[in-house]
C-alpha cells in the first residue's frame, strides 16, 4: 500500500513538473521571438503569389495559430476551469468572432497599429486571463469583471495584432478576400487542433489531487510570461 501511494506521488508530481517544465520553456522561446511573426519564407511566398490561393493561405492560417504562443497561452487561460464542453465552445466562439473580425477588416480596410503596442497589449490580456484564474479581481476589488466581454475585448486585439503583421507585407489585390477568409479558415482550425491538445491535457491533468496547487503555479507562470511578453514589445517600441 505505501508503494503504490509513493508511486502516485511521483506519478503526480511528474505530470506538475511536466506542465511547468512546459510553461517555462514556452517563456524562453518568448524571449527571443516577436509574437505575431510571418516567417521569412512565408513573407515572401505571400508577396510572390498573384491571384486566388485558398489552400497556401489556409495552410498558413493553421500554421499561425499553431506557433503563435501567445494565441495559445491566452487560449489555455480561457479554457483552464471551464469543465463544460458548452461553455468552452462559447468562449472559444467568443474569441474566435473578436479575433477574426479585427483580422479581416484590419487588412481589408488598411488599419495601420503600432505592432508593438497592440503586441504589448496582447501580453497583457495573458497577464490579465491568468490574474482572473486566481481569483485575483475579487479579492482586490470584490468584483468579478465580464468574461465573456473580456474575451471578446482581448480577441480584438489578437486580430489587430495579426492584421498588423499582416499589412507588413504587400499582399497581392487580387484575389485579397477569398485570400484572407481561406486565412482566417487556416486559424480557425489551428485553434481547434491547439485547443484538442489542450484539452485532453487539462483532462488528464485534472484527475491529479494536487491540481488546485499546481494550477495556483501554473497561473503565476502564465502571469509571469504574460509580463515578458509585455516588456519584449515595449522595449521594442523604444529601442525600434
Amino acid at each position: 500500500m505505501q508503494s503504490a501511494f509513493s508511486e502516485g506521488q511521483r506519478r503526480h508530481v511528474l505530470r506538475g513538473t511536466s506542465f511547468l517544465f512546459f510553461c517555462a520553456v514556452t517563456m524562453l522561446w518568448a524571449s527571443v521571438a516577436a509574437a505575431h511573426n510571418v516567417t521569412e519564407g512565408d513573407a515572401g511566398y505571400i508577396q510572390e503569389i498573384w491571384g486566388v490561393n485558398l489552400i497556401p493561405f489556409a495552410y498558413l492560417g493553421a500554421k499561425h495559430m499553431i506557433t503563435g504562443y501567445d494565441h495559445i497561452l491566452f487560449l489555455l487561460g480561457v479554457v483552464f476551469f471551464l469543465y463544460k464542453m458548452k461553455d468552452v465552445g462559447i468562449y472559444v466562439s467568443i474569441f474566435a468572432l473578436g479575433h477574426s473580425s479585427t483580422m479581416l477588416l484590419g487588412v481589408w480596410f488598411g488599419w495601420g497599429v503600432n505592432a508593438y503596442v497592440v503586441d504589448a497589449i496582447i501580453g497583457l490580456s495573458v497577464v490579465y486571463k491568468a490574474l482572473d484564474n486566481l481569483g485575483a479581481y475579487q479579492r482586490w476589488f470584490g468584483v468579478q469583471p465580464n468574461t465573456k466581454a473580456a474575451t471578446l475585448i482581448f480577441g480584438l486585439f489578437h486580430g489587430t495584432g495579426l492584421a498588423t503583421k499582416i499589412l507588413d507585407y504587400d499582399i497581392a489585390s487580387e484575389g485579397l478576400l477569398p485570400n484572407l477568409l481561406a486565412f482566417n479558415l487556416g486559424v480557425e482550425i489551428g485553434q481547434i487542433m491547439a485547443l484538442f491538445l489542450i484539452l485532453i491535457v487539462m483532462g488528464y491533468w485534472r484527475r491529479s489531487p494536487a491540481f488546485l496547487q499546481q494550477a495556483y503555479t501554473v497561473n503565476v507562470i502564465m502571469m509571469s510570461i504574460g509580463f515578458v511578453l509585455t516588456g519584449y514589445q515595449i522595449t521594442g517600441f523604444f529601442v525600434a
